[in-house]
């Protein structure tokens, strides 16, 4: 695995087919969904062709996303999934309060202290209010990501900018909890590459590395977006071999100050640029 997912297909756990194709797509991390893309007369062939499928190790990480946590789908699920060595997290939906991921964490141990890594979906304003308390609420809660459509609905939003505090908010969250920044909720139109460009362009600026996709057309473009341009790896190959000499703060020639933050932020530049680099 890449040292830094930026790329996050799902695909519907009822299409074997499907799946096979995403492991080969060059997605970062696939996730095999058991909840919204699957139809509810379907949800037992996925559960059990997911479980088949993951006895073995797979080419890339595969998540699974469960069925929401108060319904009665999920603890079949995570039976299921108990233990298969192709998996190599869970996404759990709808997540509102710490004690939901407490309890998905006490029932999925490991052979290491943390047990299989959780990705917590917030998709509620209850889920939103509770951001650093979920994220911190169990070392096996690696990272946080938003489900924006059902969000959306909970809030009643009209428009996109509706939904910046909350993105923010989990960004903030993530962050204060130790956890990698999360990544984007998916953009649901698979033909608008423009749009999709151009709202990975709005997401990196609020603080997102990656995002979710739903078709494996929008995974270089959402790669594009959040890898670092040449214009930004040469100046950050400037400010890192500026501060090799002088670790204080210091004015460069072209008039640039910086400092120990401007300097670490230079280095996370040229980590995400090396990150499929031997």
């Amino acid at each position: 695995m890449t040292a830094v997912p930026l790329t996050w297909l799902y695909v519907p756990g009822d299409r074997p087919e499907v799946v096979s194709k995403a492991l080969a797509s060059g997605a970062d991390v696939v996730v095999v969904d058991l909840e919204d893309a699957v139809a509810p007369d379907r949800k037992e062939y996925a559960r059990t062709a997911t479980a088949e499928r993951l006895t073995d190790l797979q080419p890339v990480p595969v998540h699974v996303r469960i069925n929401a946590l108060d319904g009665p789908l999920a603890a079949s699920d995570l039976a299921a999934l108990e233990g298969l060595p192709g998996i190599s997290g869970l996404r759990l939906p709808k997540v509102t309060a710490p004690q939901d991921v407490v309890r998905v964490a006490t029932r999925t141990p490991t052979a290491t202290e943390a047990g299989l890594p959780l990705h917590a979906l917030l998709e509620t304003a209850l889920g939103i209010e509770h951001a650093f308390a979920i994220a911190t609420a169990h070392p096996a809660v690696r990272g946080l990501a938003l489900g924006e459509a059902d969000l959306r609905a909970d809030l009643g939003v009209r428009d996109d900018a509706g939904l910046d505090w909350c993105r923010s908010r989990v960004v903030v969250a993530a962050r204060a909890a130790g956890l990698a920044p999360p990544p984007q909720s998916v953009h649901p139109d698979i033909r608008d590459l423009d749009t999709l460009a151009a709202s990975c362009a709005h997401g990196r600026a609020l603080g997102f590395l990656g995002r979710a996709a739903v078709h494996p057309r929008q995974l270089p473009v959402i790669e594009r977006a959040y890898l670092p341009t040449p214009e930004e790896i040469e100046e950050a190959e400037q400010i890192v071999k500026a501060a090799a000499t002088n670790e204080g703060a210091q004015a460069l020639p072209d008039g640039r100050f910086i400092d120990a933050a401007v300097v670490a932020t230079a280095r996370r530049t040229l980590s995400l640029a090396d990150r499929d680099r031997p």
